[in-house]
C-alpha cells in the first residue's frame, strides 16, 4: 500500500531537497565522535591488563613457588633415588643372607663394607652441603654396591647344587 503510493508519487518526492544549512548540520552530526563509556581507550586497556593477569593466574600451577635452590632440588631428587636403591640393596642382602644360612658362607666382602662406609660419608656431606656432584657420587656408590651384590649372588648361585636351583625357581 504505502509502497504503491510512493511509486506512484515518486517524482513529487524527488524534486524536494534539503537546504544547504540542513546538509551542514547532517554532516557535522555524522563526523561528530560519539563517546560512550564502552568506547573509552582507558577502559579497554584496563580490561586487557585484567585479562592478562587472570590468564597468567589460571595458567600457572596452583602451588607455584619461586625456584628452589639447586641444592634443595638435588637433595629431593636424591631422596627419591635413594629410597629405590636402598630397597634393591636390602632385597639382595636378604637373598645373600639366605644363602649364608644354608651354605655357611662368610659375611660380605671387604669391598662392600668399604663402599658402605664411603656411602655414609657422602650422605653426611649431602646433608651438610647438597650438590649435584655429591648426589651423583651417592647414586654411583649405590649402583656399584648393587653390582657387587649381583656378582656375589651370581657366584653363590653358580656354586649351588642343581636340585637347590630348581627349588628356588619354584619359590
Amino acid at each position: 500500500m504505502i509502497e504503491d503510493f510512493i511509486r506512484q508519487n515518486r517524482e513529487a518526492f524527488d524534486d524536494q531537497e534539503p537546504s544547504p544549512r540542513n546538509w551542514k548540520t547532517i554532516e557535522a552530526a555524522l563526523y561528530e565522535p560519539r563517546q560512550g563509556w564502552w568506547q573509552s581507550v582507558a577502559l579497554w586497556r584496563a580490561a586487557a591488563i585484567l585479562f592478562m593477569v587472570l590468564s597468567a593466574y589460571l595458567l600457572l600451577p596452583k602451588e607455584w613457588k619461586p625456584h628452589a635452590p639447586p641444592e634443595r632440588v638435588a637433595l629431593k631428587e636424591f631422596t627419591d633415588v635413594e629410597a629405590y636403591y636402598v630397597k634393591e640393596i636390602s632385597n639382595k642382602v636378604a637373598l645373600i643372607d639366605a644363602f649364608q644360612r644354608n651354605d655357611g658362607v662368610n659375611g660380605f666382602t671387604q669391598d662392600f663394607q668399604q663402599l658402605e662406609a664411603m656411602y655414609m660419608v657422602l650422605k653426611e656431606e649431602m646433608q651438610k652441603r647438597p650438590s649435584e656432584q655429591v648426589k651423583d657420587a651417592l647414586v654411583l656408590n649405590l649402583l656399584v654396591r648393587i653390582d657387587l651384590l649381583n656378582q656375589q649372588l651370581h657366584m653363590l648361585d653358580k656354586g649351588k647344587p642343581e636340585g637347590d636351583k630348581k627349588a628356588d625357581a619354584e619359590i
